[in-house]
């Protein structure tokens, strides 16, 4: 996947903090999605658009993993922030601990792609959460692909 020149958010996480972040969220996340975030951390991509439940999505750019997004122009793209935003509407059990849908892009009118851990902690699809339709406890979300991978592969300009 192409990402947007100088759309990357520096610096890039290292491993050490993925592995912190993983730790800390109660998932392991894909070597794909690792090895991107590795590379076009919180980027733009060329190719953005997608169809979802007969809908076309657009990407605004993918969330970063920041060491302090709090000491960074463009923090509010760290996908930990998001969390905090909106963690009460990204699982139906009150008493989780760790996450079953993890934002990693963010897409027009406040929706976003998310990792879905909810049918398999080791192999998370993709799926679209609608922040119009969810509500604390109940979230709404459309399958996208099994994985980060064929997510990518569908990405169109």
């Amino acid at each position: 996947m192409k990402i947007i020149e100088n759309s990357v958010i520096f610096p890039l996480p290292s491993i050490e903090l993925i592995k912190r972040e993983e730790k800390m969220w109660r998932i392991l996340l894909p070597k794909s999605y690792v090895d991107f975030i590795q590379r076009s951390n919180g980027g733009k991509p060329v190719e953005r658009c997608f169809i979802c439940n007969n809908r076309h999505y657009a990407i605004d750019r993918f969330l970063c993993i920041l060491e302090d997004p709090e000491e960074h122009e463009l923090g509010m793209y760290d996908i930990d922030v998001v969390l905090t935003q909106i963690e009460d509407r990204l699982s139906d059990n009150p008493d989780l601990v760790g996450i079953e849908l993890l934002p990693i892009a963010t897409l027009f009118a406040g929706d976003f792609v998310c990792l879905d851990y909810k049918s398999s902690k080791d192999n998370p699809g993709i799926c679209v959460w609608s922040h119009e339709e969810s509500e604390q406890d109940m979230p709404v979300t459309y399958f996208v692909a099994d994985t980060f991978e064929k997510f990518c592969e569908m990405l169109i300009d």
